[in-house]
């Protein structure tokens, strides 16, 4: 379904456009890439220069390898497009610095500590946020649900939908399911 449509006559300024893709590699390894692009729809003026209409202000790559554990075992960044030329990118040696965290064992924290604020580029740390979901949908077709060994799937209990004393875990993942009453008790 669709956004309902503005009653407000508006102009669109600026787009900025978030993509992850997610590679199983030949050698056993997984990289996911982010990339993020900024573009203004009008000329723009920054300290540095005009960045004309349609030219991106924010052009920026990160790529994260991981292991099958979601370790992070190597990470590259590149900016090709940035407001501040010879600045901006001074930040993409630090993503190394990824390296030896896990994407579902509190890695936003380590995320945070090690690249937040003036330790890194604020539009690729917030970019990583997300790399977590993006590496679980990436590993979605890897690992079938029918073969966990007993283990809960990694989707229930992370979101309202996948609630375990919801309508949907009820209905798709019965022996998943725990009556809002238990749950509350546990």
């Amino acid at each position: 379904m669709p956004l309902p449509v503005s009653e407000i006559e508006r102009e669109l300024v600026h787009t900025r456009r978030v993509r992850y893709e997610g590679y199983k590699r030949a050698d056993g390894l997984w990289d996911i890439e982010a990339h993020i692009t900024d573009v203004k729809n009008h000329d723009f003026t920054l300290k540095t220069g005009v960045r004309r209409a349609g030219l991106p202000v924010h052009d920026m790559v990160v790529r994260v390898t991981i292991d099958r554990r979601l370790n992070v075992v190597d990470a590259v960044a590149v900016s090709d497009a940035v407001p501040y030329p010879g600045g901006c990118e001074r930040a993409a040696p630090e993503y190394k610095k990824l390296i030896g965290l896990n994407l579902v064992k509190k890695f936003r924290d380590g995320l945070k500590a090690r690249l937040g604020g003036v330790q890194g580029c604020t539009h690729i740390t917030e970019m990583l946020a997300a790399l977590p979901t993006a590496a679980i949908q990436t590993f979605a077709g890897e690992m079938r649900e029918d073969r966990m060994d007993g283990r809960k799937p990694f989707q229930l209990d992370h979101c309202l939908a996948m609630d375990t004393s919801g309508e949907t875990v009820k209905q798709w993942y019965p022996e998943w399911y725990v009556k809002k009453e238990e749950k509350a008790g546990a």
